[in-house]
């Protein structure tokens, strides 16, 4: 048993990362980007608001490409869904909240399925 199990219960890292916490920062994610588009094309690129929204594109970028990717191991997300945040997230992350935005809807369709 590993240390981070209980007796019948989940993992620690299903229980911290959950699919709603994951849609949430790619939701945040998805703003920061958008403000760092608007300070570099719109505003005349200032400094050093463009510099702190890019690094901090970068590092969410990377943090969330790497728990995306553990996610899908965990299956608290599809591999699409990680695959899509690792690799088009870098360029753009509203795809990223496209694919949470679609499977969400793609779990209540489900649900409804199931239940009807």
């Amino acid at each position: 048993m590993n240390i981070s199990e209980g007796v019948g219960r989940q993992p620690l890292f299903t229980r911290v990362i959950t699919f709603n916490r994951l849609e949430y920062v790619s939701m945040f994610h998805s703003c920061i980007y958008l403000s760092l588009l608007i300070c570099a094309f719109v505003l005349g690129n200032p400094e050093p608001a463009t510099f702190v929204l890019g690094l901090s594109h970068g590092l969410i970028w990377i943090g969330m490409s790497l728990t995306c990717i553990a996610a899908a191991r965990y299956k608290v997300i599809p591999y699409w869904l990680a695959v899509t945040v690792a690799i088009l997230g870098g360029l753009g992350p509203f795809m990223g909240t496209v694919g949470f935005i679609y499977e969400t809807r793609r779990r209540t369709r489900a649900a409804s399925a199931q239940g009807a």
